[in-house]
């Protein structure tokens, strides 16, 4: 894949550097690191100038669909803590400090840990999946995501018996975060899914997008994919992941939970209170474009429908 950036040479920070960066990170001491402001590194904003991952391409995950241009991924995001405006994101994120990152895990688990975005980086062979993601709006995209199934960070914890949902909390920072000083929803941004679509190999801890690390409008530097989901159940930039015995309550139950349910399958029989949710329009397709039928679970009812046998997705949607 070719990327054509807009953004001046002068403006993108050699790749050499962010290595060389990372690796003295890596030596420094914790107590050096403590004394560190903990969002001290920005990244820029496009995937363009984002540092290369290291990845492999199984054939498990391709895909035959023609992919979402980098532009559009990286220009048209829901992204509220930068504004409702879906190009607020790439106008405002790149401000937010991703280096260092660490994400804690706690809750019903044997081994709580934290680590950091390394440690997540080496913790398993990062795959290109090329997934489809569909808004609530009736747009789509078809993303070449990088990283590896949820379930392996989450087995390094050790659930326990009593863990039965995850819930994961997005980071909020008001001095990068302009979107934060909106009561459009209560921060910090938390989403949650049951233990067992978590477990799902195709519920991805993203890492990446495009062959390069995440921009920082598509959740850098780590985020949740959910694909047969409604896009705003993939939590980005998340900093927490609390394995819990009960259901918690999400961001958008919370201030509208006859709009958006916990489990937010995409269901073409399911329309949202103020539209249909039948058809859908790929981004960059074009406005005048012919609008798609939307498919069950995203297309995905193949792998993930069992999760559901003998629920009422009209009830439970």
């Amino acid at each position: 894949m070719t990327f054509r950036s807009t953004i001046a040479p002068s403006e993108i920070t050699d790749e050499r550097i962010w290595r060389n960066r990372r690796l003295w990170l890596q030596g420094m001491g914790a107590g050096t690191l403590a004394l560190m402001s903990p969002w001290s590194v920005t990244k820029a904003a496009s995937a363009e100038a984002m540092p290369s991952l290291a990845h492999t391409k199984p054939e498990r995950w391709a895909s035959s669909e023609p992919l979402t241009s980098v532009e559009d991924v990286t220009s048209y995001n829901n992204f509220y803590e930068f504004g409702t405006g879906k190009t607020d994101p790439k106008a405002h994120a790149s401000a937010m400090p991703v280096e260092p990152w660490q994400l804690q895990i706690e809750g019903e688990v044997l081994r709580p840990r934290t680590f950091d975005i390394d440690e997540l980086r080496r913790l398993h062979a990062i795959e290109e999946r090329v997934y489809r993601l569909r808004c609530v709006e009736g747009w789509s995209m078809v993303i070449p995501w990088l990283g590896y199934s949820l379930s392996v960070l989450l087995k390094q914890v050790e659930p326990t018996a009593n863990a039965k949902y995850v819930q994961f909390e997005s980071a909020a920072m008001p001095e990068h975060m302009p979107g934060l000083s909106s009561r459009v929803l209560n921060w910090p941004y938390a989403e949650g899914l049951r233990m067992d679509e978590a477990m799902h190999p195709l519920t991805l801890l993203g890492l990446g997008v495009y062959g390069a690390e995440l921009p920082n409008q598509n959740g850098a530097p780590v985020r949740v994919v959910v694909p047969w989901k409604y896009g705003f159940k993939s939590a980005k930039s998340i900093v927490r992941i609390r394995l819990l015995e009960r259901q918690p309550m999400t961001s958008w139950r919370q201030v509208a939970p006859h709009e958006y349910g916990f489990y937010a399958n995409v269901n073409p029989e399911v329309a949202h209170p103020r539209w249909s949710q039948a058809t859908e329009r790929r981004i960059g397709a074009g406005l005048f474009a012919p609008r798609r039928a939307t498919e069950l679970f995203n297309g995905y009812a193949d792998e993930v429908a069992g999760l559901y046998s003998g629920m009422d997705l009209a009830r439970y949607y």
